[in-house]
């Protein structure tokens, strides 16, 4: 039986959404975010930053597992042509960059809370599937995944990791370490 990897990393990304969202609302750790992190900004680049790296490390594995036929999973192909996951990547970041600009998720509502946060997890898996096939958008070739110029996807997700990352820790830190100077 063959499995697009669509539909795998759909269900992947439903999958991680669902348990980030639960993460943050049923257990002590979740407690501890909601105190320590402040919702808007730092809160949802968090979970974008988190989204980012998993879907990072699951596209990868998964690329990896087709190439390597390894399980039922396969390309997406349509009509002969291949859908790369960065096509995915660009429409999940072109979805949530307009529901942002309308505005979703700005309000203070438990509904409002939970789009704002759906969004955030939505940019980061857009992010990750489009940079993880960044090599291939800069040198428009198919073969750079896998070859020494992959290694130019590689960098642009540590740079944009990191970028993330800072987002979410820089300026909590930050004020933390300006509180404890004399």
């Amino acid at each position: 039986m063959h499995i697009p990897g669509s539909w795998i990393l759909l269900g992947f990304v439903a999958l991680m959404a669902a348990a980030a969202l639960m993460l943050l609302h049923l257990t002590k750790i979740g407690h501890v975010i909601h105190q320590r992190i402040p919702d808007r900004p730092h809160r949802r680049l968090l979970l974008a930053s988190i989204s980012f790296f998993i879907t990072f490390l699951a596209a990868r594995l998964l690329v990896a597992s087709i190439t390597h036929h390894v399980g039922p999973f396969g390309y997406v192909v349509v009509g002969g042509r291949h859908i790369h996951h960065l096509v995915w990547g660009i429409l999940l970041l072109l979805l949530s960059g307009y529901a942002t600009l309308a505005e979703a998720g700005t309000g203070d509502t438990p509904q409002s809370l939970f789009v704002s946060r759906l969004l955030a997890i939505a940019y980061g898996t857009g992010a990750a599937l489009t940079l993880d096939e960044f090599a291939l958008w800069l040198n428009l070739d198919p073969q750079a995944y896998w070859s020494s110029q992959g290694r130019e996807s590689i960098d642009a997700v540590v740079l944009f990791g990191a970028l993330l990352a800072i987002g979410t820790w820089g300026a909590p830190l930050l004020r933390w370490t300006s509180k404890r100077l004399p």
